[in-house]
């Protein structure tokens, strides 16, 4: 263990010249208790979604290398001006882009994955007495080109940097108090949670719960790193993620989560072969497309051929078409269609696994109220439904209910 810690702060945490002064000193109070602080900290505000818009104004497909050159530079502006505010108030404090922090990445680029961080520099600064602040959501490839490792990735900074400075837990401010049930503006009721294991929090990242990002989760369970969800605008505990409680879990379901940017390809008349499945997913994984909620059925018993279909992120899906499309032709299926009217809706909790019926009481609160059920995907702690996304938050609220995860009220 060492004496260093490792905060991140989200954009709503920096949104405005006050927030920042407000984060400034944070992080110096944090310091007057620790030896050491690295801070990452992502984008002020909307301020990524104002360039990617810029983006798309000058081109329909930007160049990758380009495109991750652009967007990275709204870290680099928090990080600067959050230096300036801390040394404004007789703190020292020095900004590190991600390069400049030795952080490594793979050569693919939006969405690379982080192979190595070099800390040297930021030692040298800690030992200078120094507070470092670090530009999450980027690194460089071996090429020495700017690289950005997916949408909410400096959560995934973080906790990496957290591991290659021997830190046991990292702490992650966002606007919120920490990890819910549900999402409370979907749920007033929803109740926050004290803790919650890695594997729940790394389905419900995955499946929707915007608190953290997945990949920062993986990589706090493969070191150990406890990580500490909490708000930067009050000093309340917040939700500790970390391994199983030795406790036994009381309830099955731990929280609801919701994910209304999907959308589902379906490649028609595709010929009924060993391997086609293999070689087309290993295609699209190729190139960078996650994919999920997998159905392959049979469109006519008397011909050779099947019909596929997966969702996928909103994010993916116009590459995903393209490829799918290029793929269609490749394979002489029938057609590819898209249908981008439906959500995600899923229960998580480590007490399923002991407890039957779990699945058939959420198809059944579903099914009482109308709202039907397009496809099913399940695993040893988790079920989710892809429905109407019309029907969205109705099911969040009956399934919130119906589990009984509501604040208890006196």
């Amino acid at each position: 263990m060492t004496d260093i810690i490792v905060q991140k702060y989200g954009g709503s945490s920096l949104k405005s010249p006050e927030r920042i002064k407000a984060v400034a000193q944070r992080i110096i109070d944090t310091k007057k208790r620790a030896k050491s602080v690295v801070a990452v900290v992502s984008a002020m505000g909307k301020s990524t979604n104002e360039l990617i818009g810029l983006a798309s104004q000058v081109s329909e497909q930007p160049i990758a290398r380009e495109y991750d050159a652009l967007i990275s530079n709204g870290e680099n502006i928090s990080a600067s001006l959050l230096s300036m505010a801390i040394n404004d108030r007789g703190v020292k404090a020095i900004s590190l882009t991600g390069a400049q922090a030795g952080i490594r990445t793979e050569s693919l680029h939006k969405k690379a994955k982080i192979l190595d961080v070099r800390t040297q520099r930021i030692q040298d600064e800690l030992d200078k007495d120094q507070i470092v602040i670090i530009t999450g959501f980027q690194g460089i490839n071996q090429y020495d080109d700017i690289t950005t490792i997916g949408r909410g990735g400096s959560d995934t900074s973080a906790v990496v940097l957290a591991a290659a400075l021997r830190c046991q837990e990292c702490e992650i401010y966002t606007d919120v108090d920490g990890v819910y049930t549900t999402d409370p503006r979907l749920e007033p009721a929803a109740r926050k949670l004290t803790e919650v294991t890695y594997d729940e929090m790394l389905e419900m990242a995955s499946l929707g719960a915007k608190v953290l990002h997945p990949r920062s989760v993986e990589c706090a369970k493969e070191n150990e790193i406890t990580i500490h969800v909490r708000s930067s605008f009050n000093e309340h505990e917040g939700t500790r993620v970390r391994k199983e409680s030795v406790m036994e879990v009381n309830q099955p379901v731990t929280g609801v989560t919701l994910n209304e940017q999907e959308s589902i390809i379906s490649i028609v008349g595709v010929p009924d072969q060993p391997g086609i499945a293999g070689r087309f997913f290993s295609y699209l994984a190729q190139q960078g497309v996650n994919v999920d909620m997998i159905i392959q059925s049979v469109e006519n018993k008397t011909e050779p051929v099947n019909n596929i279909s997966f969702s996928v992120l909103e994010d993916d899906l116009s590459l995903a078409t393209k490829l799918t499309e290029e793929m269609a032709q490749t394979l002489k299926a029938k057609s590819v269609s898209t249908d981008s009217s439906i959500a995600k809706v899923s229960i998580v909790g480590v007490g399923m696994m002991s407890r039957p019926g779990v699945a058939a009481q959420m198809f059944q609160t579903l099914g009482e109220s109308n709202i039907n059920i397009k496809r099913i995907t399940t695993s040893e702690i988790k079920v989710s439904c892809a429905i109407d996304r019309d029907k969205a938050s109705q099911a969040v609220q009956l399934l919130h209910d119906a589990f009984g995860l509501a604040v208890v009220t006196q």
